[in-house]
């Protein structure tokens, strides 16, 4: 049986459905060859509460644009006990994903969600953050529903019992209705008066604080639908590779003895397996977290670069409080001429190429009118893909943290940043070509060339002398490296002639 057949898609399934429902409106009971054909599959199960059987339906289906999935549902009509839950019915993915969208409008509410067991869900405005738990296949709305139900459960006690934390969950709740926009009279009275009228047919038009989802999946198999196309400005994908302890969190590796040296220690320590100089050496420094003060190591390694030069790679990471900060410093001497390079991107292999972007180095892209100046980003050293990434998310998070569409961003309206991030996102997936220009007076940056050691046909590369002014900006022309202990004493004996 094909893979089509076993997992058919939602709007076919909903088709059948509909047809079957039609076809015997009024009968009895469908034909036994018709019962086989029904999309949902019952199988008697064990109920957990009350031990006796009820029926779990699964519902084998596959989501546009992601992947095939299982929904099942359980219900004990015996005590009433229910359960709903959706898996993966493909494979572990080989990296993790994050997708992260911005709900500006109600209409962005109900976007889909595909939740696995394994995803973290995070909404940066409210500092709140979902724990991996069971699946769930949803829309935003709904989302956001159960978070208000699980956290309002235990509100009462709470509220006797410990009033700190009773106002602060309180706190949340309060921001998520103002999303949901729901109105509790009004709620009490559409029940007691009549039938029951859709919430979001009732607050359709109420304002609605905009605010930020984030699905941070290390097995890959959870989704948030984007609208239209994947040039979505709201939406964004962005893929990782999973560190060790994900992958041992998850059963794909084993847990290997511990290796981590002992913290406290005064001084820098070697922990590679090489000699000095050699490109696997790596240092460990003991310091604090500049967030919540915990002990944390700073790593560095000496990087060589083919064609290039030395670079020190800086990388903090603390596992209290999430803080992480990474840092590109050049490990040779300073350039005396600067360095431009100019870097014609004509499909996905270009966006592969490694960047080394130092803090001095600006970066533009004249086809969407894109630049960044120096210190933008700080020093990076990533590929050309993880770059323009790291530049979306930047430029979309400064944007959707405002509420109203037509609120004006830096002198621009909310549809004019928006249709820049759509060239943006079109530029970042290689959907057109475009020209990159890297430019570092200290000649600090280097951009992969994919023919080295030969000229590569799609790079400018162009050494020029620096102006006074930039040598200025860098501190270069009071630097004196030569001949600067006559100056020393010069101004020693001029302080002590002033005392």
């Amino acid at each position: 049986m094909s893979n089509e057949e076993l997992f058919p898609a939602i709007g076919s399934l909903a088709q059948k459905t509909d047809d079957l429902a039609g076809a015997h409106t009024g009968d009895a009971r469908p034909a036994a060859d018709e019962d086989e054909e029904r999309a949902v599959q019952e199988i008697e199960s064990l109920c957990m509460s009350c031990e006796k059987q009820g029926v779990t339906r699964l519902l084998l289906t596959s989501i546009p644009y992601f992947h095939e999935v299982i929904v099942m549902s359980f219900r004990c009509e015996h005590c009433g006990f229910s359960n709903n839950e959706i898996q993966s019915a493909g494979v572990i993915r080989p990296e993790g994903t994050m997708y992260t969208a911005r709900i500006l409008a109600r209409a962005d509410l109900d976007r889909q969600i595909v939740k696995s067991e394994t995803c973290t869900v995070v909404v940066p405005e409210l500092e709140l953050t979902i724990p991996p738990s069971r699946g769930q296949l949803t829309t935003v709305e709904g989302l956001v529903r159960n978070v208000v139900t699980d956290l309002s459960a235990e509100q009462p006690l709470r509220r006797i019992q410990d009033e700190a934390t009773y106002a602060k969950i309180q706190t949340i709740v309060d921001k998520l209705k103002e999303i949901l926009a729901d109105d509790d009279e009004e709620e009490e009275e559409v029940h007691v008066a009549g039938p029951v009228k859709s919430k979001s047919a009732v607050d359709k038009d109420a304002p609605m604080p905009a605010f930020t989802l984030k699905l941070d999946d290390p097995t890959g198999n959870s989704f948030i639908e984007f609208v239209g196309s994947t040039a979505d400005p709201k939406w964004n994908l962005r893929t990782y590779r999973r560190t060790k302890e994900k992958n041992v969190a998850l059963g794909l590796v084993a847990v290997d003895e511990p290796t981590a040296t002992e913290g406290g220690a005064e001084e820098a320590e070697n922990i590679g397996g090489g000699l000095e100089g050699e490109n696997e050496e790596i240092y460990v420094f003991p310091g604090t977290c500049s967030s919540c003060g915990h002990p944390l190591n700073t790593y560095m390694k000496k990087v060589v670069i083919p064609y290039f030069k030395d670079i020190l790679i800086m990388s903090t990471n603390c596992d209290r409080c999430g803080y992480r900060d990474n840092e590109v410093k050049s490990g040779a001497a300073i350039s005396e001429q600067g360095r431009r390079i100019t870097l014609k991107v004509e499909d996905r292999e270009d966006l592969s190429r490694d960047i080394l972007k130092s803090e001095t180095c600006g970066l533009s892209i004249p086809d969407i009118d894109l630049e960044l100046h120096a210190g933008t980003l700080g020093g990076r050293f990533t590929t050309l893909e993880g770059i323009l990434d790291q530049v979306y998310e930047e430029l979309s998070e400064k944007v959707f943290a405002h509420g109203d569409s037509t609120v004006a961003v830096d002198g621009k309206s909310r549809n004019t940043f928006e249709s820049f991030l759509k060239s943006l996102k079109e530029v970042k997936n290689a959907e057109r070509p475009f020209t990159l220009i890297l430019d570092d007076p200290l000649a600090n940056s280097y951009l992969q060339n994919l023919y080295a050691p030969d000229p590569d046909p799609n790079m400018e590369i162009v050494a020029y002398d620096r102006t006074w002014d930039q040598n200025e900006d860098l501190g270069l022309n009071d630097m004196k490296v030569e001949g600067y202990e006559e100056d020393a004493i010069k101004d020693a004996k001029a302080d002590v002639a002033a005392s």
